[in-house]
């Protein structure tokens, strides 16, 4: 592959997760390109935007002012417990009960980051880390999400024993890949950040030095970046999952799952150098920019948000936190790739 393969990715902006965010955080939902203010704020979202802003190699210091904000809100949102809120609403009050779903995966993928990528948020956010890691969830993705985070913890803090073990624990969660040849995943349905699962079983085995993780790993990624690749580009799996005997291409495909295979291939291509996961970064960024089932774009270059699915006829034309933030990061990882060749 040459290097004029990476040009192509447009540089990271940030300009409309500028626009859909706030003092107090960023808005979930959007109508077109104009933030959606009476739908209010999530955790997942937040904490999401933490990640991304966080991991920018260069960062401009209304960037760094956007973590700090991001930062202050995921932990307002903990409870002395370690559970995490996720939904609140335009007056600012929480409006569920706090658990250990997705939000709480979220939140400390967010802060493990933070803790790595930040060192003048690195205290903030790793208390907060600590608070949350006695308690564990029933969800693999959750399970994962939090492991990420642990992950991160672990490359500045390789010691840190609580974030060790929630990346053994995520282990033995997710499981090992099916026997069937046909299907060599863990579940018996794909669904959503798909890749997620495989990427914690990468990073459980190079920093716990468990080969048997890291061999499973693998398999997993490569199975499932076989099933989501369509002769030269991503055919993802849509919203409602899909399962062996379904039809393909389905839709909505949504850019989250995108997200997980650049953010998976890019660790799997750190470990080993296998041009394949160079070549499925790529593919998930082209898939932002025309390269899939419908070749219609979900990038908009003039205001630099990310459409909200891929449709049978087309694009959801809403740009909201989800699909804007699933394209920075795959477009991170992808100049990332472009970083290592120049």
């Amino acid at each position: 592959m040459t290097r004029a393969n990476y040009v192509r990715t447009p540089a990271v902006s940030f300009e409309h997760l500028f626009r859909l965010s706030d003092s107090v955080g960023l808005f979930e939902h959007a109508r077109g390109t104009e933030r959606r203010v009476e739908h209010g704020y999530c955790v997942d979202d937040v904490a999401r935007g933490l990640l991304v802003a966080v991991r920018e190699p260069e960062p401009t210091e209304e960037l760094n002012e956007l973590a700090r904000t991001y930062l202050a809100f995921v932990i307002n949102a903990q409870t002395s417990d370690g559970r995490f809120h996720n939904r609140r609403g335009p007056g600012l009050m929480w409006e569920d009960e706090p658990s250990l779903d997705d939000c709480w995966g979220r939140a400390l993928w967010g802060l493990g980051t933070t803790v790595a990528r930040a060192p003048e948020l690195a205290a903030q956010a790793i208390a907060a880390f600590d608070r949350s890691t006695t308690r564990r969830s029933a969800s693999p993705r959750a399970t994962a999400f939090a492991a990420l985070g642990a992950a991160e913890v672990l490359l500045v803090r390789p010691d840190h024993r609580r974030a060790q073990a929630m990346l053994c624990n995520a282990v033995k969660v997710i499981g090992a890949p099916g026997n069937d040849p046909r299907w060599r995943w863990p579940e018996p349905r794909l669904r959503y950040a798909n890749a997620l699962l495989a990427e914690t079983l990468l990073a459980a085995g190079s920093l716990l030095d468990d080969t048997s993780a890291l061999a499973d790993g693998l398999t997993m990624l490569g199975w499932l970046l076989d099933v989501e690749t369509n002769g030269e580009h991503l055919s993802v799996t849509p919203a409602g999952g899909w399962a062996l005997g379904e039809p393909r291409p389905g839709f909505d495909q949504q850019p989250i799952e995108v997200a997980a295979i650049a953010d998976a291939c890019a660790r799997a291509f750190a470990l080993t150098g296998d041009e394949r996961w160079r070549d499925g970064i790529t593919r998930a960024a082209d898939w932002f920019l025309g390269a899939n089932d419908v070749h219609v774009a979900l990038y908009d270059p003039v205001r630099g948000g990310g459409c909200d699915g891929l449709e049978w006829n087309g694009r959801n034309e809403n740009q909201g936190a989800e699909s804007t933030l699933a394209m920075i990061s795959t477009f991170q990882q992808a100049q990332h790739l472009l970083a290592l060749h120049e």
